[in-house]
């Protein structure tokens, strides 16, 4: 199955941000492009104004416009790359969650209003971080253009979920050819140890370079560095790092349907308000 790179475009800039990071990464990954738009009925719910009138609204023109100049934009710069696009009758969430079920992975734009009080996200971003069924790609902040600088940032905690980021944060490090940080964050007292796994160290040291130790040994061509942050919030110290990286990737938690939290404390922190683009680790056919 050749699973697409799905991105959401509704024609704001931040949206043409998100279709561009995502030819990027529909380029790397050799998989076509598709650009969906979500579209609502003017009363906002898909409702007809007639009661009697039970039919799905019709797509715009206006919108198949906007489409047509990004899908041409985007195969200008990349010409190897297949591009479709199509409007579909729903809301962008819940669209992009749907598309995500037979995708490669999602991209999307964010916001930010500044600031750890404020809302980073809108509620398409966030429900489809939290909600889609593949790895999604949240890129922010929205205004930054596509950068190939920097390495890709992982934070590393010994669990399942974090063994899952850890491994597609290697992937996405050897598709584009940049090195790999194992980061793991400590309290600050944390006594000073040997790095060497072998001569005892702290578990926190033991846990990245064991990481380190089996990334090298299935990937030698990749540069690794490990990382022991000291600092009291782990969610901080991680968004300060992440300002030198091209890419950080978290990972996600379900409880099921939509009323679930379905991103860990570091993670939402992350997805919210680190300084690059945040890759949410999700496997293929997650159900959340």
């Amino acid at each position: 199955m050749n699973r697409a790179v799905v991105v959401g475009v509704d024609g704001s800039p931040a949206s043409l941000v998100a279709a561009e990071h995502a030819a990027r990464a529909a380029a790397l990954r050799h998989r076509p492009l598709h650009l969906v738009h979500g579209y609502l009925h003017p009363l906002g719910y898909g409702v007809p104004i007639n009661p009697y009138d039970v039919g799905l609204p019709e797509p715009s023109e206006e919108a198949d416009a906007m489409l047509d100049r990004v899908a041409t934009d985007l195969r200008g710069r990349w010409p190897e790359l297949t591009v479709e696009t199509r409007q579909v009758a729903g809301g962008p969430g819940a669209t992009l969650v749907e598309e995500s079920r037979r995708a490669e992975l999602v991209v999307v734009g964010s916001r930010g209003l500044g600031g750890f009080a404020g809302l980073l996200l809108g509620s398409v971003s966030s429900q489809v971080a939290g909600h889609a069924h593949c790895p999604v790609l949240v890129v922010r902040p929205a205004d930054r253009e596509v950068t190939v600088a920097g390495p890709v940032l992982v934070g590393v905690d010994g669990s399942e979920l974090g063994e899952l980021a850890v491994g597609q944060a290697v992937e996405e490090a050897a598709r584009r050819d940049v090195p790999l940080v194992l980061a793991h964050v400590v309290a600050p007292d944390t006594q000073p140890v040997t790095r060497d796994a072998a001569a005892g160290g702290e578990p926190a040291d033991r846990l990245v370079a064991e990481t380190a130790a089996t990334v090298r040994q299935r990937h030698p061509e990749l540069a690794v560095t490990e990382r022991v942050v000291r600092a009291a919030e782990p969610a901080s110290a991680l968004v300060e790092a992440s300002a030198d990286a091209a890419l950080v990737v978290v990972g996600s938690r379900g409880r099921g349907g939509f009323t679930g939290l379905l991103l860990g404390s570091v993670s939402q922190a992350l997805v919210q308000h680190a300084r690059c683009p945040v890759l949410v680790a999700r496997p293929h056919g997650h159900t959340g």
